[in-house]
């Protein structure tokens, strides 16, 4: 049964190569992507049932881990993989019945449906992975999605804020990739698992560093404080399914990926204290920045 963890990442990409050539198709194309993203929600479900039980790993291409790529599937996992499933089907549903991306000039109907279940598959790929490296890749899948889905339309103030939100993202992922070629130099494996116990055998001083250099990747991509000033501006241009989406979503996976390295990767860290005052004023800041907005997507973001 392991099998199924792959379905949420693999059904979506395959139905976004589909709706790319349904393009002029505009019914087939909304109808293939609810039908898509409904299954997904059947087969997390699924996921959440069965690691009541147990937590399931699967070793993709039958690769066992140091070499291979393992997704797995714990409660976490599977909690935050059928959130993010809900939001990705009813943000869609609520645009399809309001007309949203069929009657709105502002949202090209060809690009919209390939690019949202792209970004569904690198955040499904984000919660599932079992491995640094293709966390990376499930994260940059969707920042790659997110670009085009941010600038939709081509406006003005759209291509602003999306150039903000890339130049942001870039700089986050530079980091996070000099993290993981540190790590892998440390530790020689990328597998989550496997470093929880080799982590513990190299010098602390570099532990620490590649602990920071994690950290302030996920912290820009979380918005946490004080990493946060690019948020306002970037979400609230976009259509408005988007901009839920990318509240609702995108900047959790920030934050799964610091809870996942905190408790898995480095359970004992002295840098947990520092990380309790950072979400401190990040609630104070995000509150604060609430209150003064008279806009719902710039309240939002």
């Amino acid at each position: 049964m392991n099998f199924i963890l792959a379905l949420p990442v693999l059904l979506p990409l395959l139905a976004a190569a589909l709706t790319l050539g349904l393009g002029r198709h505009y019914r087939t194309q909304s109808a293939v992507a609810f039908v898509t993203l409904s299954l997904s929600l059947i087969f997390a479900l699924a996921i959440l049932v069965l690691t009541d039980q147990a937590t399931l790993v699967l070793d993709v291409g039958s690769w066992a881990a140091p070499i291979g790529i393992s997704l797995v599937g714990d409660r976490l996992a599977a909690i935050m993989l059928c959130t993010s499933l809900v939001v990705m089907v009813a943000v869609l549903a609520y645009s399809l019945s309001e007309g949203t991306v069929h009657e709105s000039e502002d949202i090209p109907t060809p690009i919209f449906h390939p690019t949202y279940l792209v970004l569904c598959a690198g955040v499904n790929n984000a919660f599932l992975t079992g491995d640094m490296f293709n966390l990376y890749v499930g994260v940059e899948i969707l920042l790659t999605s997110s670009f085009v889905l941010i600038t939709l339309g081509g406006t003005r103030d759209r291509i602003r804020s999306g150039t903000v939100y890339v130049a942001v993202s870039m700089v986050g992922s530079a980091i996070f990739l000099v993290a993981l070629a540190c790590l892998y130099g440390a530790c020689g494996t990328m597998n989550m698992a496997q470093l929880s116990m080799r982590l513990t055998e190299i010098d602390p001083a570099v532990a620490m560093l590649i602990q920071t250099l994690f950290l302030v990747a996920f912290g820009l991509k979380a918005a946490v404080f004080p990493l946060s000033a690019w948020l306002p501006d970037s979400y609230p241009t976009a259509p408005a399914p988007i901009t839920a989406v990318f509240a609702g979503l995108l900047t959790k996976v920030g934050v799964y990926a610091i809870i996942r390295m905190q408790v898995l990767i480095f359970p004992t860290s002295p840098v947990d204290v520092v990380l309790a005052v950072v979400g401190i004023f990040t609630m104070i800041v995000g509150i604060w920045g609430a209150v003064a907005q008279a806009d719902i997507k710039r309240l939002l973001a």
